[in-house]
């Protein structure tokens, strides 16, 4: 048995996970945990930020773009509580992120004697919206601790977890088991008597539909090879984006999923809670049956639906597509490829930004990461935006984050350093965290964020003005002269008020290969409101 302190152990279980790089914002109740870091600089990278939400958000987009499990570390009390958006956000998205804290000494926990950064039950807080939250006691019990921690967190339906360790205890010195990582807990298999019952569906339908969720990102190949077998349009949306190359013809976005959605017989949501199509598109066609593919046993719960199958989405799929006799229809071929064309007519009106969109996807490869934000040009991206494989979008799903977008990207572009990852971002949201260009020039982060800056929170003020006689409050914008800021902090800047004019500087940024800043000059009068797409009966 090794001679550890509570930080040491805690790093040798880091490592024994494959953890490599872990986000963190020092302070006095985790000293002892960042010396072990520095004492173990040759195998684990810190990358420290300017503020506790960019450590989680960076953890966050790291775990998002791989699949693989991330971890940060912050302060307790204020300092964790300052990370929940991006804890609720990975929630959320299904991300596999781990929040490390610390905790008063522990002769104090629990006695409310006002301890620097003290909570009322900190533990408790994070046990509300975590998959797992432990307190490690003593450095002997670190290496279990941290082993069911990272069970838990990539086990199922993945997600975030948490531990914490009193201030005294990182310190402390003890013979400490290390214990090797106890893997994913097995997944359930698909009952055999559902997937005969959804074959039978799927054989008996005229026009079925599949859907599919973040659930569903490692489920492509299996996914595709159901479509083709049936003839079934693939729908996606945000999370579910690059499942199904855009290209192919049986993938279409909800745009064209809508077109074809009132004749649609048989919906079939794979790693999806179908929120869109269910409460979105509103009514449902008459007789129409929905059935889902989730590892999640409560998503059921929460969507009664026809027949509900609880497996991996790859599993899942591939015993449904060994059981169906249905086959392809060229008819039904000619139906889906009407409704992607209809789709791309409707959104080519949505200018400016389909066209600033349209830059993006024509400059970045393949392989090239769009992080979005809840902004004009995030919206459009979650419908128009063709991805070609899958974790090439990366979005905060239903969390809705404002703010999450730009910390969030430099931790795709840590996790992705060969790979171009652009941030589309707003004025307002970019805000939240622009600090952190200081961390991107302090770690070579190359991240190209682009700053639609229109001088308002967009969506907010033009829904304000329809919805209240023409009236709005909070919703302005005063900014700063965005080129200084950014050169402020060494960044290379670019203004542009054109498609043309991004596309030029998009293409310079990506080949300075350092972290960069392009200023998009926008006028909300002329937006097109992206937000229709979202309740097409609306209008």
């Amino acid at each position: 048995m090794p001679r550890m302190t509570g930080g040491d152990a805690i790093v040798d279980s880091l490592l024994r996970h494959g953890i490599d790089t872990i986000f963190g914002l020092p302070g006095v109740q985790m000293y002892g945990l960042f010396d072990a870091f520095a004492r173990n600089a040759n195998r684990l990278q810190v990358i420290n930020a300017r503020h506790e939400q960019t450590t989680a958000y960076m953890a966050l987009g790291y775990a998002q773009s791989t699949g693989k499990p991330s971890a940060f570390t912050v302060v307790p009390g204020p300092g964790v509580m300052n990370t929940m958006g991006a804890l609720t956000t990975a929630w959320g998205v299904n991300a596999p992120v781990m929040c490390i804290t610390g905790q008063v000494p522990s002769a104090m926990i629990g006695r409310g004697r006002g301890q620097l950064h003290e909570m009322p039950d900190q533990l408790a807080t994070l046990k509300t919206l975590l998959k797992f939250a432990e307190r490690i006691e003593h450095p002997t019990e670190a290496p279990q601790v941290m082993a069911r921690a990272f069970q838990a967190m990539t086990s199922g339906r993945p997600g975030p977890v948490a531990v914490e360790m009193p201030w005294d205890m990182f310190p402390a010195s003890a013979d400490v088991t290390p214990i090797e990582p106890l893997g994913k807990r097995a997944n359930p298999l698909p009952d055999p008597e559902k997937i005969a019952a959804l074959a039978k569906l799927v054989d008996g339908a005229r026009a079925p539909m599949i859907w599919v969720g973040g659930g569903a990102v490692e489920a492509g190949p299996e996914i595709l090879a159901l479509a083709e077998k049936i003839g079934a349009p693939v729908v996606s949306f945000r999370m579910g984006k690059g499942v199904v190359d855009s290209r192919h013809p049986l993938s279409l976005n909800t745009l064209g999923g809508f077109e074809l959605w009132d004749k649609t017989d048989l919906l079939i949501g794979i790693g999806t809670r179908l929120d869109v199509p269910i409460a979105r598109w509103a009514p449902a066609p008459a007789g129409l049956k929905i059935a889902r593919i989730d590892i999640d046993p409560a998503e059921h719960r929460r969507q009664p639906v026809d027949v509900a199958i609880t497996a991996d989405a790859a599993d899942g799929t591939r015993a449904l597509a060994a059981a169906v006799a249905r086959k392809d229809d060229p008819a039904r071929r000619t139906a889906i490829a009407s409704a992607k064309a209809a789709a791309l007519a409707a959104i080519e009106k949505a200018d400016p930004q389909y066209s600033f969109m349209k830059v993006l996807r024509d400059v970045l490869p393949d392989d090239g990461i769009v992080v979005d934000e809840v902004t004009q040009l995030g919206y459009i991206i979650w419908y128009g935006y063709p991805v070609h494989q899958p974790r090439r979008l990366v979005s905060s799903g239903f969390s809705g984050t404002l703010g999450y977008g730009f910390p969030t990207a430099l931790g795709v572009k840590v996790a992705n350093p060969d790979r171009p990852v652009v941030s589309v971002t707003g004025d307002g949201g970019f805000l939240f965290g622009g600090s952190d260009l200081a961390t991107a020039q302090q770690f070579g982060i190359n991240l190209v964020t682009v700053v639609v800056n229109n001088a308002s929170y967009g969506n907010v003020l033009r829904d304000q003005q329809r919805l209240y006689e023409g009236r709005h409050s909070g919703a302005l914008l005063h900014n700063p002269d965005f080129q200084d800021y950014a050169r402020a902090f060494g960044v290379g800047a670019w203004r542009v008020e054109t498609a043309d004019g991004l596309r030029g500087a998009l293409k310079e940024a990506l080949a300075s290969e350092a972290p960069a800043v392009i200023e998009v000059v926008s006028d909300i009068a002329r937006d097109y409101p992206p937000y229709r797409f979202h309740q097409p009966r609306l209008g």
